[in-house]
């Protein structure tokens, strides 16, 4: 039932910006994070920034990139700016969540969007 939703890829130029956002929707009780892996073509899925306890970027994206959410509505947001083309990659959103108040939290994954960046 639980979904993530991404959206706010495209083709954007070296130097240039986009927004990518995430929402969860479904049954629901309660999320301890939100955040964003990306996957580039032949190498592992590599975190990006996570938003709970903590914030945490990884150091390649440190001082251009920023997450932020939106408790009410369930959403999270990665502000992506100075882009290079090593950022190119499917862009994946992630929830650590609860569906009821009784079970155990865990992990799901949104369908992932493209970010491509070219000239």
């Amino acid at each position: 039932q639980v979904q993530l939703v991404e959206s706010g890829g495209g083709l954007v130029q070296p130097g240039g910006s986009l927004r990518l956002s995430c929402a969860a929707s479904g049954r629901i009780f309660s999320i301890n994070a939100m955040g964003w892996y990306r996957q580039a073509p032949g190498k592992q899925r590599e975190l990006v920034a996570t938003s709970g306890g903590r914030t945490n970027y990884a150091d390649s994206v440190k001082g251009r990139f920023t997450i932020s959410r939106d408790n009410a509505k369930k959403m999270v947001y990665l502000q992506m700016n100075s882009l290079e083309p090593e950022d190119t990659a499917v862009y994946y959103c992630h929830a650590d969540l609860k569906t009821t108040v009784w079970d155990q939290s865990r992990f799901y994954w949104g369908q992932g969007t493209q970010v491509t960046v070219s000239s």
